[in-house]
């Protein structure tokens, strides 16, 4: 029998998914892997999200809000249409917003900017944040400690940081996104002593799909797409390092995520 898991991050709108939607929802499915949270990275993006929720309501939810590498595009005339998308019941958290220094695909005043009005903008919804930062460290921290008090309802997602940081997000009540990046030995080596470091209740998994495919994954899929289905694997990889079963990992990070954004006990068929 498979263990209950809850894939907290998944791109499931990405073109790539296009063909067999509903196929990869299946899959995950038999491998006890529901429900799925979309993720929202634009306007666009998080409507459609909140959108493909409804379309099979109880699998999967959805979050809402803009990327740093969608921070350009982002004005402040986008407040009343992003609390609407923000609002609707399928969407469970705020995000995915936060700082992105690694690409700059955005400039880093506009990142700071769009950043600050989503704290703002989501502070009214009661709705837990979904966080991304990638060589911003202290500039996120900066900003989330100005617009939210500790502690701060929300997931470092993709965690991919040093022990520092670590330090930093659990201060501040954040939980704990791991995805396929500890399975990778060229640079996630690091995340299998610290995952046992982030406490029982703090610590949730994802894949981060289409993205991350697990470089151990055996067989390698032959289109190289992550995906839900994959999300035991990377579970066996983060029980292991903590000296947990596979069962007991798969208990606490399924109670934390339904407990951080409200998801129902029981998944719809």
């Amino acid at each position: 029998m498979h263990p209950a898991l809850v894939d907290i991050g998944i791109n499931l709108t990405h073109g790539s998914f296009d063909g067999d939607r509903e196929a990869v929802i299946e899959r995950a499915a038999r491998v006890g892997v529901a429900p799925l949270v979309v993720t929202g990275a634009s306007m666009e993006g998080s409507a459609a999200a909140a959108q493909l929720a409804r379309t099979f309501p109880g699998r999967l939810f959805a979050t809402a809000g803009v990327h740093p590498h969608h921070a350009r595009a982002l004005c402040a005339q986008d407040e009343d249409a992003y609390r609407r998308v923000l609002g609707q019941a399928e969407v469970v958290a705020a995000g995915e917003c936060g700082l992105d220094y690694y690409r700059n695909l955005s400039p880093r005043e506009d990142q700071c900017r769009a950043f600050a009005w989503q704290l703002q903008w989501s502070a009214a919804s009661n709705k837990p944040l979904f966080l991304h930062q990638r060589d911003a460290h202290q500039d996120f921290m900066a900003i989330l400690r100005e617009h939210r008090r500790c502690p701060i309802q929300g997931v470092a997602h993709c965690f991919t940081g040093g022990e520092r940081e670590l330090e930093d997000c659990l201060e501040a009540g954040l939980h704990i996104g791991i995805t396929g990046w500890i399975c990778d030995e060229r640079r996630g080596l690091h995340l299998r002593e610290l995952v046992a470091r982030i406490p029982r209740g703090r610590l949730l998994l994802e894949t981060d799909g289409p993205y991350l495919l697990p470089r151990d994954l055996q067989p390698v899929p032959p289109s190289r797409r992550n995906e839900p289905a994959f999300l035991p694997h990377i579970a066996a990889r983060v029980a292991q390092c903590r000296g947990e079963s596979l069962q007991e990992c798969a208990a606490h990070t399924t109670a934390a995520a339904r407990a951080l954004f409200a998801l129902p006990a029981q998944v719809h068929s």
